[in-house]
């Protein structure tokens, strides 16, 4: 991915884009006082904190990246799975309902969502939900189209 522009966050911006991510997903503190950057690259458009690119925006929305999940550690929007289902799910497979143990209810089909295994908490992958969270565990088929995962070219970008 090639970075095309690079623009830091006006402060005004700053505390509006902080408000979203704390209204969507929970705590947001972990971003404030860092710097913060809006980076358009020929791949798409990203929020770089502190020179790392933890946030993207998809479909006009702002959501975080498996790195940004990582630190961010959200409450919302997570959809849990099982051990088994990590090795597929880091090569960038779809999240097939059998392979999901819990699911956050308040998901609706279309939302956007953080992928965690179970043993750790970690985030794996960000996924688009294709049925309502309360419907995930258990559900024969895909539940979670795959976006972003651990490994892909999303994951290693870094700024140059």
């Amino acid at each position: 991915m090639k970075i095309k522009s690079r623009n830091v966050i006006r402060k005004a911006d700053e505390k509006a884009l902080i408000s979203d991510i704390t209204e969507a997903f929970g705590d947001a503190s972990s971003f404030s006082s860092k710097k913060l950057e809006y980076v358009i690259t020929d791949e798409g458009d990203f929020i770089f904190v502190d020179g790392e690119p933890l946030l993207f925006k998809f479909d006009g929305k702002i959501f975080p990246t498996v790195k940004g999940a990582l630190k961010l550690n959200p409450a919302r929007r997570r959809v849990v799975v099982d051990p088994g289902a990590v090795k597929f799910l880091i090569n960038g497979a779809d999240v097939m309902g059998p392979g999901i143990i819990e699911a956050d209810p308040s998901i609706k089909e279309g939302d956007l969502v953080i992928i965690v295994e179970k043993a750790h908490g970690k985030a794996l992958a960000i996924g688009r939900a294709l049925i309502p969270g309360s419907e995930m565990p258990g559900k024969k088929g895909k539940a979670v189209r795959s976006i972003h995962y651990v490994g892909d070219k999303l994951w290693k970008f870094e700024q140059k």
